[in-house]
Parts: structure tokens; C-alpha cells; sequence
């Protein structure tokens, strides 16, 4: 009789004690933290996409019409200003030469019986001017003829990089046909828009940034390991997105970069008064980000949010929320629309300190 006392009590027992368990583990899990959007000044990284180009980028062509005689230089290769890139077959151009020049020596020729005739008063002084005029446009001719030369040897007008090589040896070209294109990559520009607003702003605080510096996120998701910096701005809005053109160059002495790659320029940009939340305190649904507002019943909404920058821990919100909202801070996955719940408030300078408040 007293086992079945003690079975009973020691059963009994077992059973308070894990009911007390769930009980406090439910508890623990029901309790959550909750904190105010903050008010700060910031900064905060943003991205846009650019196009990459070379300092110099230039087609070469034909200048002359005549078979392609000779190529000097490979897909790729690195080429030094004025290196001899190609050669039109140069025949019909130097035999034009040495026609223009037999026909010079026949006019200085003839200049010099004209002359001494004129001294001997045997012809006009006019016959004597008309002898030399004949010389200059032969010289001219000779001039003509030497350009046309020089135009089958195409050489390179400054160092850089060699592009596909589209014609082969012996191949008929016509005047202006295409050739390569050479590239100067030894320092790249990046090309990006910026709305007006964004950039109303960054005139606005250019002077007290006291720095222009810009990254360049590359297509594999790394960061090139050279700064660049904003140079210029175009003069013109376009009319049609409502952005400006900005300018970044960025030095290349590796030669990783190369005319026509795409990237995202990362800029540093100041904002006064920003409403930040951290970003823990957001969940996603299809490209919209939400929060959850606990009400004065502790009960939680959610609220879609728009986001303006980003920073390693906080979102910069333009709107969705205010600074009087109690947004849940912990266990954003624990809980959907409506459910009561318990809570701890947390100062929002309190969950500040332990975040990254400036961009990297």
C-alpha cells in the first residue's frame, strides 16, 4: 500500500514538474524584445549600376583601299605607341611616288630654262612665275603621293591593348574598313545615373564629405582593391529617366578592367535625420519588406516599409513607419498578424550601440 502511495506521488511529482517546465518555456519563448525606430545622422553605402569604359577607345581602319599585306600583331596583345600594327600592299601607292616625283624633277627643270630665258629677256617674267607655280603643285603631288604611302603602314596612335582582329592576310579592303580597336586601359571611367534628389544631395554635402572617393563592386561580387573618385558631372538631365550622368575613374595598373565590363559603382551618401531600423527587425515577402508594429494591446501588425539606403545592420526607411511605432525587435519569425504578446522594451540607443551606424 505504501509503494502504490509513493508510485502515485512520485508520478505525480513528475508530471508538476514538467508542467511547470512547459509552462516557463513557454513563457520564456512568448516574451519578446521591442524597440523605437531611431533618429540619427548617417551615412550610408549606395550602389548604381555602371558601365565601364576605357580611358581611350578608338576603332582603327583603312585609310587607303588595297589587299591586306601584312598583320604584326595578335588578339590581345599589348601594343606600344606608333608599333606598326598592319600593312596594305603598298605597290600602286609607291609607284604614285615615284611618278610625282619624276614629274617634280621635270618641273624644276623646266623652272630653270624658264629662268634663264627670263634673265636673257628671251621669255617674259611671267613664263618664269608660270614655270615655278608648275613646281609647287608637283611638290604638292609628292606630298599627296607620300601621305598615300604612309596610310598602307597603320601603326598604333597610342599604347594600349589590341582588340579581335576581323580580317585576315590577303583580305580586299575598302577605305575606312574596320580593322581592331585599341584600348587604353590603364585607367577605366564608370559611368552611372543619379536621380535629381540624389543628386540635389550630393552637391549639397560634396563640400562637407570632404571626399569623393567611390567603389567599384565587380560581377563576381568582389571589390575591386582600388578607390576611385567622381570627376565629373554631365551638364544635362535626361528628360526622359530624370537622371544625370556621373563620371568615376578608377586606376587599373593590373589590367583586370577592360572596356565594356559592367559593375556597380558604391558611393558614400550623407543623410541628416535618417529613420533607421536594424535590420533584424524586417522579414521579406516578394521583394517587400515588412515589420511588425506591436499596438497598445500588445498585439502584433504588420506594416510593408520602404527602404532608401542600407547600411552592415540598419535600413534607412523613407516610409511605413514612424519613431512612436514599437516595432518587434527579436523573434520576427516566431509570430504572425495578430497574436498577443509579451515584451521587453529596449531604448533604441540601447540597440544602436551594439550595431554598425556608418557604412563600411
Amino acid at each position: 500500500m505504501k509503494r502504490n502511495v509513493l508510485f502515485t506521488g512520485l508520478i505525480a511529482l513528475l508530471c508538476l514538474t514538467s508542467c511547470t517546465s512547459k509552462k516557463e518555456e513557454k513563457e520564456e519563448i512568448s516574451k519578446f524584445t521591442v524597440t523605437n525606430p531611431a533618429v540619427i545622422d548617417t551615412s550610408f553605402t549606395k550602389e548604381y549600376v555602371s558601365q565601364i569604359k576605357s580611358v581611350r577607345n578608338i576603332e582603327i581602319r583603312t585609310q587607303e583601299k588595297g589587299f591586306l599585306q601584312n598583320i604584326y600583331v595578335d588578339e590581345g596583345q599589348y601594343v606600344k605607341e606608333g608599333q606598326l600594327l598592319f600593312r596594305i600592299m603598298p605597290k600602286m601607292y609607291e609607284a604614285e611616288l615615284l611618278k610625282a616625283q619624276a614629274e617634280s624633277k621635270s618641273a624644276e627643270i623646266e623652272l630653270l630654262n624658264a629662268k634663264n630665258l627670263a634673265d636673257k629677256n628671251v621669255v617674259s617674267k611671267s613664263e618664269q612665275a608660270l614655270a615655278q607655280a608648275k613646281l609647287e603643285q608637283a611638290r604638292a603631288e609628292v606630298a599627296m603621293a607620300k601621305l598615300h604611302l604612309s596610310f598602307t603602314e597603320i601603326r598604333a596612335p597610342f599604347s594600349g591593348t589590341i582588340d579581335r582582329l576581323p580580317k585576315k592576310l590577303g583580305s580586299l579592303l575598302e577605305e575606312g574598313e574596320l580593322l581592331t580597336s585599341l584600348s587604353d586601359n590603364s585607367k577605366m571611367f564608370a559611368y552611372f545615373n543619379v536621380s535629381e534628389p540624389e543628386y540635389l544631395e550630393y552637391e549639397a554635402n560634396v563640400k562637407g564629405r570632404g571626399s569623393n572617393t567611390v567603389s567599384l563592386l565587380l560581377a563576381n561580387g568582389q571589390l575591386l582593391k582600388y578607390k576611385g573618385k567622381v570627376e565629373l558631372i554631365e551638364s544635362e538631365f535626361d528628360s526622359e529617366t530624370g537622371n544625370v550622368a556621373f563620371r568615376s575613374s578608377f586606376p587599373n595598373p593590373d589590367k583586370l578592367l577592360k572596356n565594356g565590363e559592367t559593375g556597380k559603382v558604391q558611393m558614400t551618401v550623407p543623410v541628416k535625420n535618417a529613420l533607421v531600423i536594424p535590420q533584424k527587425a524586417t522579414y521579406e515577402i516578394q521583394d517587400k519588406k515588412y515589420v511588425f508594429v506591436v499596438d497598445k494591446n500588445n498585439v502584433v501588425k504588420s506594416k510593408e516599409i520602404t527602404i532608401t539606403g542600407e547600411m552592415p545592420d540598419l535600413y534607412v526607411v523613407k516610409s511605413g513607419i514612424t519613431t512612436t511605432d514599437k516595432i518587434l525587435l527579436e523573434g520576427v519569425q516566431k509570430v504572425k498578424d495578430d497574436d498577443k504578446i509579451q515584451y521587453d522594451f529596449e531604448k533604441p540607443e540601447e540597440v544602436l550601440s551594439h550595431l554598425k551606424l556608418k557604412a563600411e
